[in-house]
């Protein structure tokens, strides 16, 4: 199976498909510090309860996604995460 097949399967079983799509990534404009906390609060609770989320962590960890809310984590938290992994 490739890896783009692979990508095809997870990413149709993800929570965050349909129209609340937009709070895992910022907005166009900047936003003010307490909305970008609010909005990566309801990603992540979505994230919460998704059953690919490993999958969905471990791709934007392997392209190094530096945008976002991937498998339940911020970019920092990612990046936080490939430095604990020695990556």
């Amino acid at each position: 199976m490739s890896v783009q097949r692979l990508e095809e399967t997870w990413e149709l079983r993800a929570a965050c498909r349909g129209p609340q799509a937009a709070v895992f990534f910022p907005p166009s404009y900047s936003e003010r510090r307490d909305e970008k906390s609010e909005r990566e609060l309801r990603a992540k609770a979505i994230c919460s309860s998704c059953s690919v989320q490993r999958d969905c962590l471990e791709y934007a960890l392997s392209i190094r996604e530096p945008h976002g809310i991937w498998g339940g984590m911020n970019e920092h938290e990612r990046r936080n995460l490939l430095a604990q992994r020695g990556l």
